[in-house]
This record gives structure tokens, sequence and C-alpha cells, in this order.
């Protein structure tokens, strides 16, 4: 049975009672102007305005699409208005559930649309970073013959997560994140259009700003959230959707929480404290918060590095590589999965042995700079490598590390004006015990047994 028979009889069911398909499906746009976000790619001329064959440059020259961004902000909407814009039959695949089998029926099936109809095929792959390689080898035959418009969409870095053959045939377009302001705009269309909510209930400012915070950037989750609250609200013979009917309806509280306010900065304050104070449970609670209030999951990463080098430092040398990759891994997969990252970063850090030996030792050298104690830097050190450098004493009798046993040489490496100073006084903590050892041997060899007392 050919799939777009599915998607009339559905398109049929939904022209003849429009409140049979759920909000988020209603409310999708018919038109590239009425796609929310996303307007870096939405502008006269773009390659996806021409992709649609707007423009004096007609239709873009790809025949494949790759949409890559987070979840929730419109690239099966994107798919849909081209579909629609260009009247080409609209197929959606999901790699989750579909194989090769599944994707050769749908382009035997386009061919024959195509011959048979003359109608040609969008077909729109979801999740294609799931496919193996040998799948989306599968797809190249009907790209390179433009037996369908492929589009597919990615969470993932199409670089490492696409074979080359198929990425070089593709028009890659990077999609953002909706901002509040998107999602704003799309849940006043949803209350006031004939096809979403048709006036029939009202959104305060409380309610709407609690489903902005629930949904975490992605419209679907908005959509679905603002249905279930009108629904219940109506049920009640309310025509105001409450902040508690809200609260009722998706069965999540309000946080109360500003992310524009002092709430944003305590909250954020207190997850660093937590992770320092070594209180795990803590530390997992103000998460939660940041997490459920809607916070950007890459400046909740953000601060989990900070707090690696700040009050860990080498007490656990492993804890700012976590930190890292939990920052690239958010980036990557965005929520919800994200929290699940977040949480491990977290729980790592804050069980992580505890030093701010790194911190006191920038901060003390840079004091130092700041108060003109930035001499000349020793002669032996200085670049040797240029004509004339030898007559001016430069890179002259320095001795090569290398070439020393033990790979320490006994030299003067400070300018001499903060030669005595040691900025890093490395605690017993965790693995700085190892490096407070290692310090106090190499100071021992660089400066001898009898060196003068350590200025702070």
């Amino acid at each position: 049975m050919e799939p777009d028979l599915f998607t009339a009889a559905a398109e049929e069911r939904q022209a003849s009672d429009p409140s049979a398909s759920p909000l988020a499906v209603r409310m999708r746009p018919r038109t590239l102007d009425e796609v929310f976000g996303q307007k870096h790619l939405l502008k006269p001329g773009s390659p996806l305005r021409r992709l649609v064959g707007e423009g004096s440059g007609g239709p873009a020259g790809a025949s494949s699409v790759i949409l890559w961004g987070p979840p929730g902000i419109g690239k099966t909407t994107l798919a849909y208005v081209v579909s629609q814009a260009t009247q080409k039959r609209f197929v959606e695949l999901s790699a989750i559930t579909a194989g090769v089998k599944e994707v050769r029926a749908v382009i035997e099936g386009a061919r024959r649309a195509s011959g048979g109809y003359g109608k040609e095929t969008v077909l729109f792959l979801d999740e294609i970073h799931r496919f193996s390689k040998a799948q989306q080898d599968s797809l190249l035959p009907a790209v390179e013959n433009r037996w369908v418009t492929l589009i597919a969409a990615t969470t993932e870095n199409p670089y490492f997560s696409i074979i080359s053959p198929l990425l070089s045939r593709s028009l890659l377009l990077t999609l953002e994140s909706l901002t509040d302001d998107d999602l704003r705009g799309l849940l006043h269309r949803a209350l006031t259009e004939e096809r979403g909510l048709g006036g029939a209930v009202t959104l305060p400012q409380d309610a709407e700003d609690h489903i902005l915070r629930i949904s975490g950037g992605d419209a679907r989750r908005a959509l679905t959230a603002l249905e279930a609250a009108a629904g219940a609200a109506i049920a009640k013979g309310e025509q105001e959707i409450t902040l508690e009917t809200v609260e009722e309806a998706v069965d999540r509280a309000a946080v109360r929480y500003d992310r524009d306010g002092d709430q944003h900065y305590d909250v954020a304050s207190a997850l660093i404290k937590s992770i320092r104070g070594s209180d795990v449970d803590a530390a997992l609670h103000y998460l939660a918060r940041m997490i459920e209030a809607g916070e950007d999951p890459r400046f909740i990463a953000r601060r989990l590095m900070i707090s690696a080098s700040e009050d860990i430092g080498l007490a656990d040398p492993t804890a700012l590589p976590t930190a890292v990759a939990a920052a690239q891994a958010v980036a990557m997969i965005g929520f919800p999965e994200a929290a699940l990252t977040l949480s491990h970063a977290t729980i790592a850090l804050a069980l992580a042995p505890k030093s701010n030996a790194a911190t006191l030792a920038i901060q003390a050298a840079r004091a130092d700079v700041r108060n003109g104690l930035a001499g000349a830097v020793p002669a032996h050190l200085r670049d040797g490598h240029y004509k004339g450098a030898a007559e001016l004493g430069h890179a002259q009798g320095y001795v090569y590390p290398h070439d020393v046993p033990g790979g320490i040489a006994a030299q003067q490496y400070a300018p001499d004006e903060v030669k005595d100073k040691e900025y890093y006084r490395p605690t017993r903590y965790g693995a700085e015990a190892r490096y407070a050892d290692v310090v106090e041997k190499v100071r021992e060899r660089l400066h001898g047994p009898e060196r003068p007392p350590a200025k702070g």
C-alpha cells in the first residue's frame, strides 16, 4: 500500500474535524512565513527559501537536506512545510523503528508515484544518526537520482554521525534553539487562531511563564502542555487557564524561579557552593531546580567546568575532563537527556576531593603582575632564533632540561623581582598530595636545599 494513502486519510480527517488532531499538529506551520524561530534560515534568498522555489534564484540545487539541532525546535515542521510548498508527497520515517526494508519500500513507492502520477516525494527521516553506515548507504541511489527529496534530521553533529557521500550531497542547515519570545508567539497563535483554541481560553502571564519553563525550549512540549491545561480549564467551566490549572494538567509544580532575576544567580551560586562543600544531595537539589526552571543546560555546564578548576583542581585531575565532557555532551544532545549528563558531572564534582590551590596560585601571580612585579625575562631564556641574538646574550647559557639527568635544570626561570615567589601551595587532599611531594623536590633541585624562605 502506498505510504501517502495514510497521510491523505489523516489530512482528510483533520480537514473534516480539526479537533481530532493534537494541538501541536493543528498548529504546524503551513508556510515558511508561519515558522517561529530560525530567522537565520528564513531570510529572503536563503537556501531554504530557494528549496521551496522562492526568489529569483529558483530552487536550491541540493536534492538532500540535513537539519541539525536540538529536539523540539521544528525539524519535522520544516520538512512538512517544504513538502506543502512544493506540493510533493510527504512520507515520514524514524531511524529508531525503520530499517533498510522500509526505506527501500518508500523509495520504490516514490519512483512509482513519480512515473505514474508525476508526483514527487519528500522523505523525512528523523534521527538519521541512528542509522548505520550500511543503512545510510541505502539512501544514496535515491538521493543521487533524485527519486526523493531527502530531508534528514539529527540532534548529533552530522560530521561525525553521517557518512561523507551523503553529507557531500546535502544542504546542511543548523537550527537554533527556540527563544522564549518564539515560544510565546507560538502559544499566542495557538490560543487565538481557529485551528488552535480559537479564543476559548486566556492564559495569564504566570501560567504562560510556567509553560515556558517546563517546555525547556521544546515547541511540541509547550503546545502539549497548553492543550492539556486548556482542556482542564474548559472542563471546570473556566475561561482562564490559571497557574494552578497548568500545574494540575501537567502534574508538575511551578518552580519559583526567574531566570533574569536574583533567583537565577542565587540558585546557581547555591549549586556551586554545595559542590564545594561536598554535599551531593544539596547539589542535586539545586541542579534539579535549575533544570525544572528551564535553565539553559549550557549555562549549567559552564558553571560545572569553572567549579572543577576553582574548587577541585589537582586534588582530582579527572574533575575538569569530566566537566568538559559533560559540556560537550550537553551541547550535542540537549534536554531532556542532558539532565542525566549534568547529574553525572554534578555528583562526580561534589564527591571529589577539594583544593583551591590552583585558584589561589593564579590569583597571587596576577596580583603581583598588577602590582608591577613583571621584571625582564632572564637573558638565557629569551628567544635566540634570529640574527644578532647571540651578540645580545639572548639564549646564551641556557641549559636544555632534557640533557640533564632527571630532566630538571637548575637555572633561574623567573624574573629577579619574583624569583623567590612560590605561588602554588598544594594541599594534601586527594591526588594533590602527590603534586605536593613533587613540587617540593622540584623546587629543591631548582633552587638548592638552602633556598631562601618562600614569599607569598
